[in-house]
């Protein structure tokens, strides 16, 4: 069963989004194992709260990621 698994800081997409998201991946799953891979694609799109996550020992915020601070 093929699986992605996406993390994006919170409320930063939209539904819209997400669904595109998961859209593309089942695609882009379908296109590489074939059709059969569709039925049985997984994608997971997780929200990470703010100052949830961090790069090289630095914690990134909303503020970092929009280079307000």
């Amino acid at each position: 069963m093929p699986f992605a698994h996406f993390k994006v800081p919170a409320d930063t997409i939209t539904a819209a989004d997400k669904k595109k998201i998961i859209e593309r991946t089942t695609d882009l799953y379908a296109e590489i194992y074939g059709e059969r891979a569709r039925p049985t694609t997984v994608v997971l799109v997780d929200e990470v709260v703010d100052g949830g996550w961090g790069v090289a020992g630095n914690v990134l915020t909303a503020a970092v990621l929009n280079g307000d601070s």
